[in-house]
């Protein structure tokens, strides 16, 4: 048997898979991640307990499928991104928590800045806002006493969570990342494919602190062998919505999916053109194999199932994500209830950092079922913002490929098809973001010979096709857009 291991750490949660050749799922462990929220818009994780999480799962996975090291043909890894994570390359301790993606205490420096945006853009498809590595790599400097001046004398490492992970698998042998990881920093020129100069003066980030670049699929060295009884091949490193697109086969011009997690993530592969977005949509590599690179416009949302986490967590409406589909279906309409899921400001296409969330329209007669409903309808209002966004690119997607913990709730597919006004495709296996880094590893280990052949291996489970009167459709859409204006701080 040819056996895959898939890493997969998340914002929410670390998971590890053993997938078959086909990609069918042998074995699975994963463990819940404790958020830590310092301050008001602050968000940090604990590195080292990702990295034992991580171990944990890895051993777990492999017992779940009853295989032992040898048995795993490659591994790769698959990551939430720009969550930042600074060490010691000596010790290998971190020297501040890890600053996750959704951290906005650097939007002071990104306003003050805000000029520069169209330079950065330019450079990195991506914005000039807090959501991004390079300000969180700066506020490490020069928040931690020494950083700097350890940083520029080598002393330090930088990496996304990718990085950390292939740090402690190599024994701390290999400082490496992939093109899609760097390419999320607003470090990397995704132009030029390389760290950029410009850029490291402009954010005061060290050269010596950074990782190498690699393709996607590449020589990422072994683990240590007394981790697992053995030593594994690591063949494949791509950030969750890039690794997601590889799972999803997304590799022709046109093709696009969306991700439903801890945020929601549309990718929209755009070949071998760099294209800038008119609607302050995300322009990034979608995947780097071969020194070939394949762009991808991307619109992020920050906040997806992570409402649901806030209602099970925070106000304790419902015991479990479970729960909702019923307490959707249990009630005609929200009656105008609206939830706007600000929690850390506003992604895609609004790029709002100090909007903050809302419940708005609540009567004497709203319910927790509105409630509920009204944060599962919420994601797909933000969705169809992307998809609006895209269409004034010029770009109108006639069908979209979503996966995710999201989209295992049938209302919600269905509603997302209705808003959106086109078919929504659910595949057999909606682990995609880490059947992608499987596949991205068997391209290494010679498991698969090429994207064809991955793709292939693709199939639909349900496709969901708009059932509501678009009028209807509308009238809801155009509530949530005036729900949103009242939340708008920018």
């Amino acid at each position: 048997m040819t056996a895959l291991l898939a890493i997969d750490q998340g914002t929410t949660s670390t998971r590890a898979i053993v997938f078959d050749r086909q990609g069918r799922k042998l074995g699975v462990s994963q463990q819940e991640l404790p958020q830590s929220y310092p301050q008001p818009g602050w968000v940090e994780h604990d590195a080292q307990r990702i990295w034992q999480d991580t171990l944990a799962c890895v051993k777990g996975a492999l017992a779940d499928a009853g295989l032992a090291a040898r048995d795993i043909a490659a591994i790769g890894i698959t990551n939430q991104r720009e969550t930042t994570v600074v060490w010691e390359r000596a010790s290998g301790r971190p020297i501040h928590p890890a600053i996750v993606w959704q951290d906005r205490r650097t939007s002071d420096f990104c306003k003050q800045h805000e000029s520069r945006s169209n330079w950065l853009s330019d450079k990195t498809g991506l914005l000039l806002d807090p959501y991004f590595s390079a300000t969180k790599i700066a506020w490490i400097l020069d928040q931690v006493p020494g950083a700097r001046v350890r940083a520029e004398a080598g002393e330090l490492a930088f990496g996304t969570i990718d990085s950390w992970l292939l740090w402690n698998l190599s024994g701390g042998q290999l400082h490496a990342t992939d093109a899609t990881n760097a390419s999320r920093t607003a470090l990397f020129n995704i132009r030029t494919q390389d760290w950029d100069e410009e850029l490291l003066a402009f954010f005061k980030v060290p050269r010596a602190l950074l990782p190498e670049v690699r393709d996607s699929a590449a020589d990422y060295g072994s683990t240590s062998p007394e981790l697992f009884g053995g030593a594994i091949r690591i063949g494949g490193i791509a950030g969750d919505q890039q690794a997601a697109t590889v799972g999803q086969a997304c590799f022709s011009p046109g093709m696009i999916k969306s991700t439903y997690g801890t945020g929601c993530f549309m990718v929209l592969n755009t070949g071998g053109d760099f294209v800038r977005s008119r609607n302050r949509l995300l322009s990034t590599v979608a995947y780097r194999l071969d020194g070939k690179t394949t762009y991808a416009l991307e619109g992020a949302i920050f906040v997806a199932g992570a409402a649901v986490q806030w209602l099970r967590d925070a106000v304790q409406l419902i015991r479990g994500a479970a729960e909702t589909e019923a307490l959707a279906r249990s009630i005609t309409d929200t009656q105008g209830v609206y939830l706007v899921p600000a929690f850390t400001g506003l992604g895609a296409p609004y790029w709002d950092p100090q909007a903050r969330g809302a419940v708005l329209g609540l009567t004497r007669d709203s319910g927790i079922a509105h409630i509920v409903r009204a944060a599962l309808e919420s994601v797909c209002y933000q969705t169809r913002d992307l998809m609006n966004a895209m269409a004034q690119d010029s770009i109108v997607p006639t069908e979209l490929r979503v996966d995710g913990g999201m989209v295992v709730n049938d209302w919600l597919t269905q509603f997302l098809s209705d808003m959106l006004k086109i078919p929504v495709i659910r595949p057999q296996t909606v682990e995609t973001t880490a059947l992608g880094a499987a596949f991205l590893a068997g391209l290494q280990a010679g498991v698969y010979q090429s994207l064809e052949e991955i793709s292939a291996l693709w199939g639909v489970e349900r496709r969901f096709a708009p059932g509501l009167d678009a009028k209807k459709a509308d009238q809801l859409y155009a509530g949530w857009l005036d729900a949103v204006q009242r939340v708008k701080c920018s």
